[in-house]
């Protein structure tokens, strides 16, 4: 039973003792910039929150921290970013002997403290940056590539394929885990193209604005580019009104204009025979038969009118006095007959 005891008091010594450096790491700087969200060992960072030695800080897409250290050591973390604080060996108050950070992926700022610039080393999938006093935005990619741009100062990057010095504001190499690394020359917004990330070096072009002294240091002619933002609602673009002057709306009001016009057009312009005859009698024109026989025999054919009937009524008028006549005639010579 002892025995138990003894086994259950020494696992317990053991996880104790593993778990003091953790608790007992002294802190090696605090944040005092933090926007949307930015984590860190014990969850989420807030302003004056303490880091620690060993510490991995996260941001989110749209996250950023900005950190100082003992030694007035500054760093700014961008969106989409993950990093660890690897060593950090103090020398005294103001000054370290040995601060290291590694850079998994995102995007950083740097500018350099008080300490020695031996002191200083950033590592980064495809090498590792050497300090010179110096200030220096840095990006590193989901594949590993990594692009420093010198801000002030000088810096060096060593990797598999050699060294590249970066002397002159400005400057920038590109640097990929397999050895490849571009020649040192000055930054413009082909590299984010490059990088194949519109989002990369936001510093640079003021997609994200950083508090203090260590945002009075970007430009380099990238501040004109404005990658595409997550966090930002994308304007509506500036071409959207012009379908409404478009012209097929004029070219559907025209026709308009001209429908009132077609039924102005009298309607006795159309032929004489749409307007009933007996308007006009043929009789009374008689110097004209040819139209009288026209009508007569446009009314003998079934289509509207009168003026035939009053025709065939003048002619047998006129019989009646042809037979009236010959009456006379012959009454006058039965009566001369008689006389003699």
């Amino acid at each position: 039973m002892w025995g138990w005891r003894s086994v259950s008091v020494a696992m317990l010594c053991i996880a104790l003792s593993s778990a003091w450096p953790a608790l007992a790491a002294e802190p090696v700087g605090q944040a005092v910039v933090i926007k949307t969200q930015v984590t860190g060992q014990s969850g989420p960072i807030e302003v004056d929150t303490r880091v620690h030695r060993n510490e991995r800080i996260k941001t989110s897409q749209s996250g950023l921290g900005q950190f100082v250290f003992r030694d007035g050591t500054k760093l700014a973390v961008g969106w989409g970013s993950s990093v660890v604080i690897d060593k950090y060996v103090f020398d005294d108050s103001q000054s370290v002997k040995k601060l290291t950070i590694r850079a998994a992926k995102g995007t950083f700022r740097w500018v350099s403290g008080n300490s020695n610039s031996s002191a200083y080393q950033i590592l980064t999938p495809a090498g590792t940056i050497g300090v010179r006093g110096t200030a220096f935005d840095f990006y590193v990619g989901p594949d590993g590539t990594t692009a420093i741009v010198l801000l002030n100062g000088a810096a060096r990057f060593c990797g598999p394929g050699g060294c590249r010095q970066l002397q002159q504001r400005c400057d920038c190499v590109v640097a990929k885990p397999n050895g490849d690394m571009s020649a040192a020359r000055r930054v413009d917004p082909s590299i984010l193209a490059t990088l194949g990330n519109q989002r990369a070096l936001p510093f640079l072009s003021g997609n994200q604005r950083l508090a203090g002294g260590i945002g009075m240091l970007g430009g380099c002619n990238m501040a004109s580019v404005a990658p595409e933002r997550k966090d930002r609602t994308r304007p509506p673009p500036a071409v959207a009104p012009a379908p409404q002057r478009q012209d097929p709306p004029q070219r559907q009001a025209e026709p308009q204009k001209e429908r009132p016009n077609k039924p102005d057009k009298p309607h006795h312009d159309k032929p004489h025979h749409d307007r009933p005859h007996h308007d006009k009698p043929h009789h009374d024109k008689p110097d004209r038969p040819d139209k009288h026989d026209g009508h007569g025999r446009h009314d003998d054919d079934g289509k509207p009118g009168n003026h035939g009937l009053d025709h065939r009524g003048h002619e047998r008028h006129h019989d009646r006095d042809r037979d009236h006549d010959n009456d006379r005639n012959r009454d006058r010579g039965r009566n001369f007959n008689r006389g003699r």
